[in-house]
């Protein structure tokens, strides 16, 4: 009996699916605080759900603890926190405003859907490419982040205590960007190759603590420029990468015209 190799114990890892649990709640949490006109709360909560996934994931792989079970799970919590949450809260805080307008009602809670669908199709696709991708980039925007972009322009707007009515177009709009932008093949950097062992230059320690000092002053709209940033730095990146290719083409058909004009003079 003692040469028979022993079964693998059934169950699961608790830590890490404990913060996912926690993240699932936190996105839950958002969208009944939405019902209820708590948009504030709503955005803290995504905010929070933010924080744990991105915990869990690094638990895992720090206790080695990271299983197919933990990826399935951290996948489901992510849609509902980052898909259906924030858009629940975007149609109960503006996109609700547009019925009595049957066109634009309609558009209101399609353009909710489509958030939430570009979300699924998101994670679809990085799942499926796990392993194959440069882990530097992520293609198309992480959904945390369209997330946080998201409850960030709602979070500055009701700490402005803008009219909700009023924005109801902007809203739409921030909506379809930000659903467009996760299904795009926009590069978005990952930071995945910065590891907190290793050593930095004095001078990013003094960033980390101005963007400390600069949050506490405001936080929605620190919060909300943040995500912005990134989520433009997709289509900026794109756009200065087909410049460049250009001005290589440019220059290697310049190249080419010269030895050309060359070899006509010498023959």
């Amino acid at each position: 009996m003692s040469d028979l190799k022993q079964k693998p114990r059934k169950g699961i890892y608790l830590l890490p699916n404990l913060l996912t649990t926690g993240a699932l709640f936190a996105g839950f949490y958002a969208i009944i605080a939405s019902t209820a006109d708590r948009f504030e709360h709503a955005a803290i909560a995504i905010v929070v759900a933010m924080l744990l996934d991105g915990f869990d994931g690094r638990v895992a792989r720090m206790t080695q603890t990271s299983t197919e079970f933990g990826s399935q799970y951290d996948s489901l919590s992510d849609m509902v926190s980052f898909g259906v949450a924030p858009a629940l809260v975007m149609y109960f805080w503006a996109l609700i405003h547009f019925q009595g307008y049957p066109v634009m009602s309609k558009l209101g809670w399609l353009a909710a859907f489509f958030y939430t669908a570009a979300a699924a199709l998101r994670l679809a696709r990085f799942n499926t490419r796990i392993g194959e991708d440069n882990k530097r980039y992520f293609q198309g925007l992480p959904s945390p982040a369209a997330a946080a972009a998201m409850v960030g322009f709602i979070w500055v707007c009701h700490d402005l205590e803008l009219s909700r009515a009023d924005f109801a177009i902007p809203a739409l709009i921030v909506t379809i960007l930000l659903g467009a932008a996760m299904v795009s093949n926009f590069s978005y950097y990952s930071f995945k190759d910065i590891s907190p062992s290793e050593r930095v230059p004095f001078y990013v320690l003094l960033a980390i603590v101005a963007g400390f000092i600069l949050a506490s002053i405001d936080i929605p709209k620190m919060f909300f420029a943040l995500f912005t940033v990134y989520a433009l730095s997709g289509p900026v990146t794109h756009i200065l990468r087909l410049k460049r290719k250009r001005q290589q083409r440019s220059q290697a058909e310049e190249k080419g015209r010269d030895i050309s004009e060359n070899g006509q003079n010498g023959t």
